[in-house]
């Protein structure tokens, strides 16, 4: 364990007194391991146990700078020890962050396309099915632009995205059926949530709130909306402040389609840029 602290002092100190362009690479790649491992790990519960070994690890090296020595020799034990309990306990996490890390680019995108397929039929379905029992729904797809501030007025779900839960959500008389549904990507944001009404006055009079909220939130945000009417059973469309009414199954697949492949490429290309700068910082760090 000396050892280890004596490398790290080494390395603060040349940082400090004598960075070269070798040593800012060095702590880049460094940097960008640790993200990584981050992200592979953020909701698991390795999480919270890497958090508890960086406090204590900073606690240790704190303990030995102002002096506590009997401090830091506890501090060290559980370290020298928690390290190989914590391989042992996360096993099975371990294992899954190396498959991932293992798996080929064109098996990631496969999978991706495969969920976004899931995706469209389980949204799909819902609609029509919502659609033949004449029960009013409203939901929102967000893009680019943010939707924190409406997603705040409704109440959270975060979960996968589902036909048989997005019906529940809409079903008549239960407590979070009147509102929009949120969806952020491939998962559930939040249900019952409130959305401004359009004003604008060529609006038909036959349309109601649902259309009017759809319209009002779809003029000031690049989301797509899907309505289905409580009255008539008829789906549509709110985007860019336009409405397009009477989509069916073959319409509904379309536009969802091409909706999830822009926003999956967009990811499967972001994950691939990712991959391969870590194959490549994992390379220089063993040369």
């Amino acid at each position: 364990m000396a050892g280890f602290w004596e490398q790290v002092e080494t390395f603060f100190w040349n940082i400090i007194h004598r960075p070269t362009l070798v040593d800012y690479i060095d702590i880049l790649i460094i940097a960008f391991l640790i993200y990584q491992l981050v992200l592979l790990t953020r909701q698991t519960r390795a999480i919270q146990v890497l958090k508890g070994l960086a406090v204590i690890i900073v606690a240790s090296y704190l303990s030995e700078l102002i002096g506590l020595t009997a401090l830091n020799w506890l501090l060290r034990s559980i370290i020298n020890n928690g390290v190989i309990a914590m391989l042992i306990l996360f096993q099975p996490e371990l294992r899954r962050v190396l498959e991932q890390l293992g798996r080929s680019t064109k098996l990631d995108r496969s999978t991706q396309q495969d969920e976004s397929q899931r995706i469209v039929n389980e949204i799909t379905q819902c609609l029509l099915r919502l659609s033949k029992r004449r029960v009013g729904a409203l939901i929102v797809f967000e893009q680019r632009t943010g939707l924190k501030d409406v997603i705040e007025t409704g109440t959270t779900i975060d979960s996968m995205i589902s036909a048989p839960l997005l019906e529940n959500i809409f079903e008549p008389n239960t407590p979070l059926h009147d509102g929009a549904v949120i969806i952020q990507g491939q998962r559930i944001a939040a249900a019952a949530c409130v959305l401004t009404l359009s004003e604008s006055s060529s609006i038909s009079r036959d349309l109601g709130t649902r259309h009017r909220a759809a319209l009002g939130v779809s003029e000031t945000t690049d989301a797509t909306v899907l309505i289905v009417s409580e009255e008539t059973g008829i789906i549509s469309m709110a985007r860019g402040g336009k409405l397009t009414r009477h989509l069916d199954k073959d319409s509904l697949c379309r536009l969802l389609s091409e909706m999830y492949h822009e926003e999956h490429s967009r990811l499967w290309h972001f994950t691939h840029r990712l991959r391969t700068g870590a194959q490549k910082g994992g390379a220089g760090n063993d040369e």
